[in-house]
């Protein structure tokens, strides 16, 4: 089937695949010329819209509104009803999604909804880009007192640094990874970029225990590298029953991703890296922070200086959004990459 697509054709179908699994709103829906195609429209359907096609379905209500302009899109690209028409497969997904319970907007948007990631700078795997797929509530910014229920640009941004720079930074080395959130830096670690060890930890109980849904949607369930856990800023890592920490490993790096969004955590945030240096003198930490807010960035850089850290900017630019292949994210907001030590 698509075998028979020309290398642009094949090249704007993956496209549109990917933004489609990461549920992206804006869409680069493909050319006239290859929407008419009908190899191109079973190729969509079979990648979208079969059950085959993914076994993590996107949102009823996702659903329905893409594949709706999509076929409008489709209708206006055919320029010969005789030659060229839209795929029964198509058409037939689109009145099964019609006929469905469609959720309201509202609770549509409060839902827990399966977004797979595509990480494009890695190397193809059986032939395909590899992927993080995980369980998140990609409409709330924050619920249940946590944000830590859907993966933020600075974890992707993160993540696209880890991936540049694996040999170095990942390859062999123990990993713990602070305010985990739905865990997409930790799986990545785990199994793409071949860590010894990954900690995701964070301080929601909700959060943590979320997380091996996630390790089981990317086949780490019994993985002995990953594992998840709680661990609250500002409280002692040892001590009482806790004489050890981590079970006597090694941790070699730390991450963190967009951890000091409102700054009233950074007090406890910066105990807690204090903690980890006493434990891991050695350790680096690697924190991605979204600059929202200047001068929360700056309260935090002043409290790691006021400990003594040494923190160094990391060049890393946000790729434009219109050369993206995944993982997808915006290029408007200043995300900094910082490796912090200590001194």
């Amino acid at each position: 089937m698509e075998s028979q697509l020309s290398a642009s054709a094949r090249q704007q179908l993956n496209l549109f695949v990917r933004q489609y699994l990461q549920l992206q709103l804006n869409l680069d829906y493909p050319d006239e010329e290859h929407l008419r195609n009908d190899a191109f429209q079973l190729s969509l359907c079979s990648h979208l819209f079969s059950e085959n096609g993914t076994k993590n379905a996107s949102p009823v209500r996702y659903q329905l509104r893409v594949l709706k302009e999509l076929t409008s899109r489709i209708e206006q690209s055919i320029q010969d009803w005789e030659e060229e028409g839209i795929s029964d497969d198509l058409m037939n997904c689109l009145s099964s999604l019609l006929a469905s319970s469609v959720p309201p907007e509202a609770i549509s948007a409060q839902q827990k909804s399966y977004v797979t990631y595509t990480l494009s700078s890695l190397p193809l795997q059986d032939q395909a880009a590899p992927t993080i797929t995980l369980l998140e509530a990609r409409n709330l910014v924050a619920a249940s007192g946590t944000t830590g229920l859907r993966t933020w640009e600075a974890a992707l941004h993160l993540g696209n640094y880890l991936c540049a720079n694996q040999a170095t930074l990942v390859r062999g080395k123990s990993i713990l990874e602070l305010g985990a959130g739905t865990g997409y830096v930790s799986a990545l670690c785990s199994k793409h970029l071949d860590a010894s060890h990954v900690i995701a930890t964070d301080g929601s109980d909700d959060v943590v225990s979320g997380l091996s849904t996630n390790f089981y949607l990317n086949d780490l369930q019994d993985s002995t590298i990953i594992e998840g856990k709680e661990l609250k800023w500002g409280q002692a890592l040892v001590g009482g029953e806790h004489p050890e920490w981590n079970g006597g490993r090694n941790i070699d790096l730390t991450l963190g991703a967009d951890l000091t969004y409102d700054g009233s955590g950074i007090p406890q945030l910066v105990s807690t890296f204090g903690d980890l240096f006493e434990l891991y003198p050695a350790m680096k930490i690697i924190y991605a922070a979204t600059v929202r807010n200047p001068k929360t960035f700056e309260k935090f850089l002043g409290a790691c200086r006021a400990n003594k850290y040494v923190v160094e900017e990391i060049k890393f630019g946000i790729e434009k959004a219109e050369l993206q292949e995944g993982p997808f994210y915006s290029d408007q907001v200043p995300i900094q990459l910082c490796l912090i030590t200590r001194s």
